[in-house]
């Protein structure tokens, strides 16, 4: 039989009631409450409260809050009025019933339509996201067939240039060849005019065109002269560079060597773990990877209240690094708050042994080690290993903040 809570209290104003509820002790989870309109339960076992509100109220914008062993709700009303109490008097069991099923038809109802929105929600961004790649790869395609014409072009632009080149070249030879030509008809026209003037025999014609002739044979091979004393082209070579290797972009001279070999390894750590879980880790994403954003990330969850949350982040940032004591020191707090005392004792024992030597700028980290140890051995009612323990330990390591304890 559960036991019902008939202590709370409550105010109000035009708009909003104010309803301040004891747990005497319970635990209670955000699943604990179910409000609707007019219908407001808090289950936390063994304790049970009902009340079936004076008015309608504004379940969506409507909040409670858990802290302190109480439950602080802020109730907003749908029509601004003072209630004369806080629920309906004289409310009998059918009525009552009536009331619970309605709230719970209506809950379910709504749980329903959120789902389908979300389930459209989600529609509607796979939809975007496939529009956003075929634009993509639109942009890509068409980048690569600009590559494609540019290069084309290129293409025949040199293959002009070529046919160009071979065009001057078989001129070049044809001039060539008929300067040869003329080089080999020059001698038998001198061996007839010897033969001619031998006999007395004047020929001005023909001295007036081995003149011509001659000039015209002397400017060809002196053009072909030219043209062969061109330097040949240079031949090809490979230069070789060799650079000494460096992982950071800064010179040797202004590096710290012994810091950055421990990053160096440090991350192939980190590579050699995420290498090893591969199967189980290929999903997520390379942030997600980084130790100290998941700490960060456990840390915000944390302070919402997400434990469960904070504990798998830490978890996940464990399986990178296992050798950061702050990740054992922040899951122990978040044990200490699910109640998982043993748990909490191993993680800050763990950080206890990476935190050495004891030295002033880990001071801070020791001490919240020592009290959330403490802190859980006490509520495990183990006090010599708790108070006593934590302050033994407390004095050896920090003998200069004695006066303050």
């Amino acid at each position: 039989m559960p036991v019902w809570l008939r202590e709370h209290s409550w105010r109000q104003t035009l708009t909003a009631v104010y309803l301040s509820l004891p747990l005497r002790g319970a635990r209670a989870t955000p699943g604990s409450i179910f409000c609707s309109e007019q219908y407001l339960k808090v289950s936390v076992p063994p304790f049970l409260f009902e009340a079936v509100l004076y008015a309608p109220i504004d379940d969506t914008n409507s909040t409670a809050k858990i802290g302190n062993g109480n439950i602080f709700f802020t109730l907003y009303k749908k029509e601004p009025a003072l209630w004369d109490s806080l629920t309906l008097a004289n409310t009998d069991k059918e009525k009552l019933q009536n009331l619970r099923e309605n709230a719970v038809l209506k809950a379910q109802e709504k749980a329903k339509e959120e789902t389908e929105a979300r389930k459209i929600t989600k529609q509607e961004h796979k939809k975007y996201a496939l529009e956003a790649t075929m634009k993509l790869e639109e942009a890509e395609r068409k980048r690569i067939e600009d590559l494609k014409e540019k290069e084309r072009t290129k293409v025949a632009k040199e293959l002009e240039l070529w046919k160009k080149q071979q065009k001057d070249g078989d001129k070049y030879k044809s001039i060539q060849k008929k300067g040869e030509l003329h080089q080999e008809v020059e001698p038998l026209k001198e061996r007839k005019n010897e033969k001619m003037n031998k006999t007395g025999i004047p020929n001005d014609r023909t001295s007036k065109t081995r003149l011509k002739s001659t000039k015209g044979s002397c400017s060809i091979f002196s053009q072909n002269l030219k043209e062969e004393q061109l330097p040949a082209p240079r031949a090809a070579a490979t230069i070789k560079v060799n650079f000494t290797p460096r992982v950071f972009p800064t010179a040797l001279r202004e590096s710290r060597v012994a810091e950055e070999e421990e990053w160096l390894h440090k991350q192939a750590e980190a590579r050699r773990i995420i290498n090893s879980d591969l199967a189980e880790l290929e999903d997520l994403k390379e942030e997600e990877k980084n130790p100290d954003w998941l700490k960060d990330k456990g840390n915000k969850m944390f302070a919402m209240g997400d434990y469960l949350g904070a504990v798998n982040a830490y978890n996940l940032a464990v399986r990178l690094n296992n050798s950061l004591p702050l990740l054992y020191l922040n899951r122990a707090a978040c044990h200490l708050k699910l109640r998982n005392l043993h748990k909490a004792i191993q993680d800050s024992s763990k950080a206890l042994e990476l935190l050495t030597p004891p030295v002033p700028d880990n001071e801070n980290a020791r001490v919240k080690a020592h009290v959330r140890r403490g802190t859980a051995f006490c509520q495990l009612e183990l006090y010599t290993e708790g108070p006593f323990r934590l302050l033994q330990n407390t004095l050896e390591q920090s003998p200069h903040t004695h006066t303050h304890i």
